[in-house]
């Protein structure tokens, strides 16, 4: 008997407990639906105009381009799967250029994949190592079949090479 008691119980703002919302008045639900002919909201836009099968429509709620610019009626997430259905020559089609490589890009993976150490891409010359990538240095021979050992040559300084190359006179 208590829990009906409790559950019919009307809070002071006018809703009931256990999440019900009070309805608009007859005269509030009359400006509601003049409201929604004469200036709808753009999700109210958006709405009708998916509903009615139209691919884009023009927004009478912007503030300065009033009716003037053109929205799709596709949600993010409905572009977003068409994109993934569609493979990377499709969206070439299509003129979308997210997926493709640039000139450069093109220029550069080439240079690599035939081993060149320089490309030259619109007359400036590139390297073709990636970021944070350094150069290989060549190994020491060792003993009379030319095995080789993981020793990198040492590197000198200029001035170091410069006093060795006098020295021997090369």
């Amino acid at each position: 008997m208590a829990n009906n008691l409790y559950n019919t119980q009307v809070t002071p703002k006018g809703y009931k407990r256990g999440g019900g919302v009070k309805k608009p008045g007859k005269v509030r639900s009359l400006i509601g639906k003049v409201r929604k002919k004469f200036l709808p909201t753009f999700g109210e836009q958006f709405s009708d105009a998916k509903k009615s099968g139209k691919k884009t429509f023009k927004s009478t709620r912007d503030d300065k381009t009033k009716g003037k610019l053109e929205y799709n009626t596709k949600t993010a997430v409905e572009v977003k799967a068409a994109k993934k259905r569609m493979s990377d020559r499709e969206r070439a089609r299509v003129g979308d250029t997210s997926k493709q490589l640039s000139d450069k890009g093109a220029a550069f993976k080439l240079a690599r994949k035939s081993g060149k150490k320089e490309f030259t891409h619109k007359g400036k010359k590139y390297t073709t190592l990636l970021k944070g990538e350094k150069e290989k240095k060549p190994l020491i021979s060792k003993g009379r079949f030319g095995s080789q050992i993981n020793i990198s040559k040492p590197e000198l300084s200029g001035k170091t090479s410069k006093k060795i190359k006098k020295f021997i006179g090369a």
